[in-house]
């Protein structure tokens, strides 16, 4: 079959890596910053996206960090070993370093849409 038109010609193997280098830098990134990085049209970044590299946008999903059963029993365990120590003269306050479990994130989290990113077939969503 005859196709009309102007060839497809943007579809090289160097484009090609061009896109799969921006995806890969930032997995959660736009066609519209594909195309700013690349300069290529966004038919051309569609084309390269899903024929020839194989993606598809998915949104991630919330992986809540939830303590064990086991991790709720050590804890108690050990603040009732530190206030024993008070008790007993042991230990003071000024002996006591504190610190917190915090998770940071390299990235806003912010609505679904802007959580979604690119993934080959088979693999699974990201998570957040």
């Amino acid at each position: 079959m005859h196709r009309v038109g102007r060839p497809i010609t943007e579809t090289t193997p160097a484009n090609i890596d061009k896109v799969k280098a921006v995806i890969e830098e930032d997995p959660y990134c736009t066609y519209d910053e594909i195309e700013a990085e690349t300069s290529l049209s966004r038919g051309t970044v569609n084309r390269i996206i899903h024929d020839a590299l194989q993606l598809k946008k998915v949104t991630s999903r919330w992986v809540p960090h939830e303590l064990t059963e086991k991790n709720r029993q050590d804890r108690v365990r050990i603040c009732r070993e530190n206030l024993a120590k008070f008790k007993d003269g042991r230990w003071r306050l000024c002996d006591v370093v504190t610190g917190d479990e915090s998770w940071f994130y390299l990235r806003q989290i912010g609505r679904k849409q802007s959580n979604a990113s690119w993934v080959a077939e088979g693999e699974p969503p990201r998570t957040v």
